[in-house]
């Protein structure tokens, strides 16, 4: 079993974060980490870090629907700023869960530090004036990591957790980024295998021992 293992760096550039992304690391609070199991339910189970190669993912009628569904709301990205109402509505979201995630916005991205290593981004989506959605993604060069979505539990029904990984997807592509990190799958857990719902052609997984991507296969 390979050892997790975790990096606490005092600057990491947009290339930087390119190629930690390419050899399986992610972001965990103010650190750059790996791994290749998790513990949950009284066991260990196997991770895969998978990407999307952005100019090959073909949209399908589901993905076209969700965006469709999604145009009555206003949708804004920008530089991450933590507010009062994003915090609100996670802490809404989190009510709704039946796992315990972050204890906060803040807490998962911070940690206990006040300068982000990261170029962080965030996605609002907005009912009216009401704070519906938040997706949240760092950025490289040629690449982006989704982080956290989260959503009033009220809209669940228009897939916003979805609609969120598809406008990130969107925003790298119009930026003519290549690489979509939305994060690692679950090998016998199928709760993280929403993650491949944007095509499993364009889908690749990381092998750590032979440090290459190879295309995903169930």
């Amino acid at each position: 079993m390979l050892e997790p293992i975790i990096y606490y760096l005092s600057n990491l550039s947009g290339k930087d974060l390119d190629y930690f992304l390419s050899i399986g690391f992610y972001r965990m609070g103010q650190g750059i980490y790996s791994t290749h199991n998790v513990f949950m339910q009284d066991q260990f189970f196997e991770v895969s870090w998978i990407r999307y190669f952005i100019p090959s993912v073909v949209f399908s009628k589901s993905m076209y629907k969700i965006l469709r569904n999604n145009n009555r709301f206003s949708t804004q990205i920008k530089p991450l700023i933590i507010t009062a109402e994003i915090e609100n509505l996670y802490s809404i979201y989190k009510s709704a869960l039946d796992f315990d995630p972050a204890i906060s916005v803040t807490h998962w991205l911070m940690e206990e530090q006040s300068h982000n290593i990261f170029d962080t981004y965030m996605i609002e989506v907005r009912d009216k004036d009401i704070l519906i959605a938040v997706g949240i993604f760092d950025k490289g060069k040629t690449g982006i990591a989704g982080i956290m979505n989260f959503y009033h539990p009220e809209y669940k029904k228009f897939s916003p957790g979805k609609y969120l990984m598809l406008a990130k997807l969107q925003y790298a592509s119009t930026m003519g980024m290549l690489w979509y990190y939305p994060g690692y799958i679950v090998k016998g857990y199928l709760k993280f295998d929403y993650k491949l719902f944007m095509g499993v052609a364009s889908a690749t997984i990381y092998l750590p021992e032979k440090n290459v991507w190879i295309p995903y296969t169930r």
